[in-house]
């Protein structure tokens, strides 16, 4: 319910932005200025160097650089707001380059840039809210052995045992006892970074393909890792005739490395495009400049925000899904 009425808000909030803009823009300038939607779109879905809430308003971030010429630098983002320049560095699209005394970009020194970055900065709160809730379950089922359970324990359990029952215990079989404390870290990190990402000024942390990679390459390591001799026996010596082997072979290893393919690439993919569809929404209300758009714009966004929760969901549970299958084709016996 908080996520809805934070959209309606967010929404109502616009709308009356906008026309305040629209005002203000006919009485200082008489003549209507463009609204570049593509560009607010992509700054909102990408990553920066600080956490911006409104425009305006942004939260400054540490940037962390490291150079052989100039050793280790730490400074706050806001040193580098408006084309600013600060010892020696200033922002450009979003990257941090080295200038020269005349302004211009230096292609000789490339810093190492380690900064907390906006979707840096979200991974750690969505660590810090896995632990802290994932805490207080422990501690509930210390508290209340053989009682019902309590608060977020209540809440929480019946996904978890959905999770462990109607998904990767089918999956893994038997075994998959060693693999659940990763499954389940796995679904609720894609889960909780979704639901942060639908919120006003929320990051688009699950929207970012190097995020979406380094979950889909661990899940990589685990599966060829954990693998047994029958899984690469169907990789290197299929069940077909010999003279096939040079058709079978190459399509098993591409099979090998789309897997983990296919888990970054969906993730990020329909993360990305509902973000994508509810800007292009509220930008209308800067294109049109309606009060009539602008309610049929809130009224829709609402709607669309119980289709995205869903795929939060969704999503979440897909990638856990798969990535347990992937480990069950990877651990199963030979029959």
């Amino acid at each position: 319910m908080l996520r809805y009425l934070s959209s309606l808000v967010f929404s109502v909030f616009i709308f009356c932005a906008t026309a305040a803009f629209a005002s203000d823009n006919e009485a200082s300038h008489g003549e209507e200025e463009s609204f570049d939607i593509a560009g607010m779109i992509m700054h909102h879905i990408g990553d920066e160097h600080g956490y911006e809430i409104t425009h305006g308003l942004k939260i400054p971030l540490p940037v962390i650089l490291y150079s052989k010429e100039d050793g280790l630098q730490i400074f706050s983002s806001s040193r580098l707001e408006d084309g600013q320049v600060y010892n020696g560095y200033k922002s450009e699209h979003g990257h941090i380059v080295k200038v020269n005394a005349d302004g211009s970009v230096n292609e000789n020194v490339h810093p190492f840039d380690i900064s907390i970055t906006k979707n840096v900065a979200t991974m750690l709160l969505s660590s810090f809210l896995l632990i802290l809730i994932f805490t207080s379950v422990a501690k509930g089922y210390a508290v209340n052995k053989g009682k019902a359970p309590k608060g977020i324990q209540s809440l929480l359990e019946p996904i978890i045992v959905f999770l462990r029952d109607d998904i990767i215990k089918p999956a893994i079989g038997h075994n998959y006892g060693k693999y659940f404390p990763y499954l389940l870290t796995l679904f609720f990190f894609i889960l909780i970074n979704n639901i942060l990402g639908l919120f006003p000024a929320g990051p688009n942390l699950t929207g970012n393909i190097a995020v979406t990679m380094v979950l889909a390459v661990i899940t990589f390591l685990i599966v060829n890792i954990s693998a047994n001799k029958y899984y690469w026996k169907h990789v290197f010596l299929p069940d077909t005739p010999v003279w096939m082997y040079i058709i079978m072979i190459p399509v098993e290893l591409v099979g090998v490395l789309m897997k983990p393919m296919s888990l970054m690439i969906r993730l990020f993919a329909n993360i990305t495009a509902g973000h994508i569809i509810m800007l292009s929404l509220y930008g209308l209300i800067f294109i049109f400049k309606s009060y009539l758009i602008g309610g049929a714009v809130g009224g829709f966004a609402l709607f669309m925000s119980f289709i995205e929760l869903l795929v939060a969901f969704v999503q979440a549970l897909i990638f856990t899904l798969l990535t347990s299958m992937y480990i069950g084709s990877a651990v199963e016996e030979h029959h």
